[in-house]
């Protein structure tokens, strides 16, 4: 059980620790609403990592295979997807506080959802999950290896949720928000086009 559960941690930690779009959503979304809201895009964004683990324990080179067709067209979706959050957050941050918003407010269950559709739409994953697995590091190991990834992924995506919670609460003035919510949406808009260059 330890040796393809530590690899299923060091695999979960290796897809999860590099900073992309995903992370900083899960900040932002703690820094603007609450821990308890980007905890629950961080579980997520950690159970997508659980699924994509499981298909490659499953199904390894296959699902690899069956997803490098479709991979350009999910990243270009996923690019779209990116450009009209950070559009999307970047509007919020010119809001007055007590204007009327249209759009219903975030809660724990749309943000889980929400952040785990968006990191399905990232096959690299499973392609980097089914590279380890026939590569020896989750051999055997099964749902020890998934269940170490998830935890692994899930820890960090925490961490991350924390981060926001505490930067929010830091920053809770109105120039605050503001100047959270344009860097956020920059750096998701800039996330994006290196998703479509391919950079």
């Amino acid at each position: 059980m330890s040796a393809p559960f530590l690899a299923g941690v060091i695999a979960g930690y290796g897809v999860a620790v590099p900073v992309g779009a995903i992370g900083v959503l899960i900040a932002g979304l703690s820094a603007r609403t609450s821990l308890r809201v980007g905890a629950a895009a961080g579980l997520g964004a950690a159970t997508a990592d659980g699924i994509y683990a499981l298909i490659a324990v499953l199904g390894g080179a296959a699902a690899a295979s069956l997803i490098a067709p479709i991979a350009t067209p999910l990243r270009w979706l996923a690019a779209a997807i990116l450009l009209i959050l950070a559009v999307l957050t970047a509007r919020a941050a010119f809001r007055k506080p007590g204007a009327a918003r249209p759009e219903k407010p975030t809660t724990a269950t749309r943000a889980y959802t929400g952040i785990l559709a968006l990191t399905l739409l990232n096959p690299a994953t499973v392609v980097y999950f089914a590279a380890l697995v026939l590569g020896g590091s989750g051999e055997g190991g099964g749902v020890w290896f998934v269940a170490g990834a998830f935890l692994a992924s899930a820890s960090w995506q925490l961490l991350l949720a924390g981060g926001g919670s505490l930067i929010g609460r830091l920053l809770t003035g109105d120039r605050g928000r503001m100047i959270t919510a344009l860097v956020s949406s920059t750096v998701i808009a800039i996330l994006a086009i290196t998703l479509l260059t391919g950079a």
